[in-house]
Formats: C-alpha cells, sequence, structure tokens
C-alpha cells in the first residue's frame, strides 16, 4: 500500500470506515491509551478537534494495549471512558497493535511513512503522525508532545 486512502479500519462500535473518506482532510493519528500518564492529552485532541474540524482536520485515535497494559478495556469501556471523562467526539477505531508481529498495517504503513524515525516502533502511547490533505505522512510526534504544541504544525497543512 502506498497511500493511507487504501486503508480501512475497524470503529469502536464495529463498523467499517474506508480512509478514501478522508481524501482531502487533514489527518491527525494517535495511538490511545485510558490508564496513561498521556491520557489527559484526550482533552487537548479534542481541542484540537473542535478547533479546526471545521477547517478539514480529522483526529483519529486507535487505542492500544501494548504499553504496560495501559488500555485494557474493551470497545464499549473505551468509548464511555472518553466520553465521560474527556468528551472525546473525534473518531475513535478499534483497539490495535502499534508495534511486533500483530501490528496493525496501518500503523506499519505510517512508521515507514514518517519522513524522520523511518520505521522506528512507536515508542509509548499517544504518539502522533500528521499527514497532509494529499496523504502524505509530513510529522511525527513523540508522546511527550502535547496536543496544544501541534497547532502550528496543524495550521501549515490546513
Amino acid at each position: 500500500m502506498t497511500k493511507i486512502y487504501e486503508f480501512k479500519e475497524k470503529s469502536l462500535d464495529g463498523k467499517e470506515i474506508d480512509f478514501s473518506g478522508y481524501k482531502g482532510d487533514v489527518l491527525l493519528v494517535v495511538n490511545t491509551a485510558s490508564k496513561c500518564g498521556y491520557t489527559p492529552q484526550y482533552k487537548g485532541l479534542e481541542e484540537l478537534n473542535k478547533k479546526y474540524s471545521a477547517k478539514g482536520l480529522k483526529v483519529l485515535g486507535f487505542p492500544c494495549n501494548q504499553f504496560g497494559g495501559q488500555e485494557p478495556g474493551d470497545a464499549a469501556e473505551i468509548h464511555n471512558f472518553c466520553e465521560k471523562n474527556y468528551g472525546v467526539d473525534f473518531q475513535m477505531f478499534s483497539k490495535i497493535d502499534v508495534n511486533g508481529k500483530d501490528a496493525n498495517p496501518l500503523y506499519t504503513y505510517l512508521k515507514e511513512a514518517a519522513p524522520e524515525e523511518k520505521g522506528a516502533d512507536i515508542k509509548w502511547n499517544f504518539s502522533k503522525f500528521l499527514i497532509d490533505r494529499k496523504g502524505n505522512v509530513v510529522k511525527r510526534f513523540d508522546s511527550k508532545v502535547k496536543p496544544e504544541e501541534l497547532a502550528s504544525d496543524i495550521e501549515k497543512v490546513l
């Protein structure tokens, strides 16, 4: 696969989402967890979603339990946690692996397409990938980078 638009992923409620529907949008793809020190980043991600969605930003969350078992819940528990605690309104997907032999193909693609750290494994929860309107991965952000610090990079590609 050569473009992000060729992927199809399952939402938290089990519906298949065809990424071709995101053509022309700016995407921020994040691996998430409900019991992580970085979990409060959900608030900042939702703020980015609210601020820039009308301009074409789509925040996409992918729960992952690979880092310290910090996403143990099932889809309903993840949904309820995100909505109740952070008012998450952006698209959340089914729980996946981001590294290793069972890594989701989307994440294998993102890691290879990122301009820096090409092919490097995801180090922790809340790593972020920014994708421009043409489907190019333009930047990869470490977990420590807070969502509010992404505004200038997002604005450049909007």
